[in-house]
């Protein structure tokens, strides 16, 4: 076990991994208790954020969960209310939490705009709401968001909703970084890349390619190390981006994508 967060507390959304393997929220919860964290982990899969509680217990770490639709206000609220419960504060807040709908705007009904949007940004919004003034009344804090390249490049196909939604992120970010600092809270987010985790596979991404073989191959085929990430080059930044190691950086756009975005315009 590390100590790059040791008895810091940490509030993950999404948590648990959409399928088998590992998941961003999930590598990212498990990072953070391998470096001495306490993690407080929600999702809406029970079962799934059962799992990822499990092996951090299994590992010695110290977790508690809630099942929780983070596009929800009351949700929300009782999640970080049950949090502060358990462990008295919150030093860390990292919103995973996301879906993608390829498909451009003739394509997306209203109903997966502004689901995808609640689920997106909304969550984001509403974790921010509510942990802001705890971190206010401690002195300071760190916040991660997870956004996308998507935010900044075309991914080689329409998914308007997601990319909007992860410029919104972008945008979000930044302005916390720039009025919470005065008050010692950092905002960070991270650019994932192309990432073969169980989202791909399970979500409707494929559908794109044809089939989960042609997608991989193809994905792997453009970025310049040779390969898509994992769940862990996006739960490492995070780690990073929450620690005392990182105090002197906020407001920063962190890509991990292997240098797809070299490329890509």
């Amino acid at each position: 076990m590390g100590e790059r967060l040791k008895d810091k507390v940490v509030f993950v959304t999404g948590a648990g991994s959409i399928g088998p393997g590992w998941g961003n929220g999930k590598a990212a919860a498990v990072a953070f208790a391998r470096e001495g964290a306490k993690v407080f982990a929600l999702d809406l899969n029970e079962a799934a954020v059962a799992e990822t509680a499990g092996i951090i217990r299994e590992e010695g770490g110290t977790v508690e969960t809630a099942v929780c639709d983070v596009s929800k206000a009351d949700q929300v609220e009782a999640a970080v209310a049950q949090a502060m419960e358990a462990f008295g504060r919150i030093d860390v807040l990292h919103n995973n939490v996301g879906i993608i709908d390829p498909g451009n705007p003739e394509q997306l009904s209203e109903e997966q705009w502004d689901r995808l949007m609640a689920i997106n940004v909304k969550s984001i919004y509403l974790t921010c709401r509510h942990i802001l003034p705890i971190m206010t009344r401690q002195g300071g804090g760190s916040i991660v968001n997870i956004s996308s390249i998507a935010s900044t490049h075309s991914l080689g196909y329409s998914c308007i909703s997601y990319s909007a939604s992860k410029g919104a992120v972008n945008a979000f970010s930044r302005d916390i970084a720039l009025n919470y600092g005065p008050k010692g809270i950092r905002c960070n987010t991270i650019l994932p890349g192309l990432m073969n985790t169980p989202l791909i596979h399970k979500g409707n991404v494929t559908e794109v390619y044809g089939s989960t073989e042609a997608m991989v191959k193809q994905r792997d085929a453009l970025v310049p190390l040779g390969h898509m990430g994992d769940a862990w080059d996006v739960a490492w930044a995070s780690v990073f981006l929450a620690s005392d190691e990182a105090k002197f950086i906020t407001g920063i756009e962190l890509v991990v994508d292997g240098g797809i975005t070299l490329k890509v315009k």
